[in-house]
């Protein structure tokens, strides 16, 4: 069965990479999403401009077809550009203008820290964990900024897919107030399976799937499980995977598998290993229901966008 998979880091990995064309080709992968994820705290622009040189050149040594629409999906391994934190715009419609005719067509509004657009899951990062700050109080003082509801407003005009995966939960709700067109959550998974602020919450999940987006479940074993055996993600991906479909439909799943950018998961190592999860996923809810999850989910929503 042929999935899709809307996030990965692969175009800044270091070292052996997790995605090759090979794996992608054995799991049967339609298309790969490929984040230019923003790690800078200076130069966030010039370094997003880069990656999408990058982007291209990968796809033309690898022979890989970048696409910047649904209708372009072809046989095949297929490639999208993606950004992962917006700070990469510094805060300028213009840049966030000339990354979408770059060919980006997906940007994660924050990553882990506050930028221009608004705050992320973790808006006291560095002192996360020194328990400064409850979940509570994370999470739902602060979300959009002004400037992001004008860039959340300007990529539905443009259609790029906002993506609100690591924001906070107000932000999730300021989106899904503000959004006239479907977002997503590319690589998330549900709180209500493990309780970390990475994880959404059901009325986060519900906002997106009434918005028609889609969640991507991603592979990060330390947010799925404390259990790091094969086995234990084997079953801690099925328990995230109900707890999105309960709380947002069957249309609501999707996978973002967050290759490269994660230690290896010892269930799912790398993209070769999709069958044997969709397989794992077909006993659970039918074939049917899966291919909405691995493929009809997501392309539905890249249509409308």
């Amino acid at each position: 069965m042929k999935y899709i998979d809307l996030h990965s880091d692969t175009l800044t990995a270091e070292g052996e990479k997790q995605i090759t064309k090979e794996r992608l080709e054995r799991g049967d992968c339609t298309l790969q999403c490929f984040a230019a994820f923003i790690s800078a705290r200076e130069n966030r622009f010039r370094q997003a401009a880069s990656l999408a040189d990058s982007f291209y050149a990968f796809c033309e040594r690898e022979k890989i077809k970048p696409v910047t629409k649904a209708g372009e999906i072809s046989s095949g391994v297929n490639a999208l550009l993606t950004v992962e934190d917006g700070g990469a715009i510094e805060g300028s419609l213009e840049k966030l203008d000339f990354l979408y005719k770059r060919g980006v067509r997906m940007m994660t509004l924050t990553w882990n820290y506050e930028n221009e657009i608004g705050f992320p899951a973790f808006p006291d990062y560095e002192g996360l964990l020194a328990g400064k700050r409850t979940l509570k109080e994370r999470e739902e003082e602060r979300g959009l900024k002004p400037f992001g509801f004008e860039c959340v407003e300007k990529m539905n005009e443009l259609g790029m897919l906002v993506d609100v995966s690591h924001g906070s939960d107000k932000l999730v709700k300021d989106v899904a107030a503000s959004s006239k067109k479907p977002f997503i959550a590319s690589h998330s998974g549900a709180r209500t399976v493990l309780d970390s602020a990475r994880n959404l919450t059901d009325e986060g999940i519900k906002l997106i799937a009434e918005n028609g987006g889609v969640v991507g479940l991603y592979f990060c074993a330390d947010f799925l499980s404390p259990d790091l055996s094969a086995e234990g993600q084997k079953q801690a991906l099925l328990r995230h995977a109900r707890a999105i479909v309960n709380a947002g439909g069957e249309d609501c799943l999707a996978f973002g598998s967050d290759f490269d950018g994660i230690p290896e998961n010892p269930y799912l190592k790398n993209p070769s290993c999709m069958p044997d999860f969709l397989s794992l996923l077909e006993g659970e809810f039918g074939t049917a229901r899966t291919e909405k999850f691995a493929y009809k989910n997501f392309m539905r929503v890249l249509s409308e966008i």
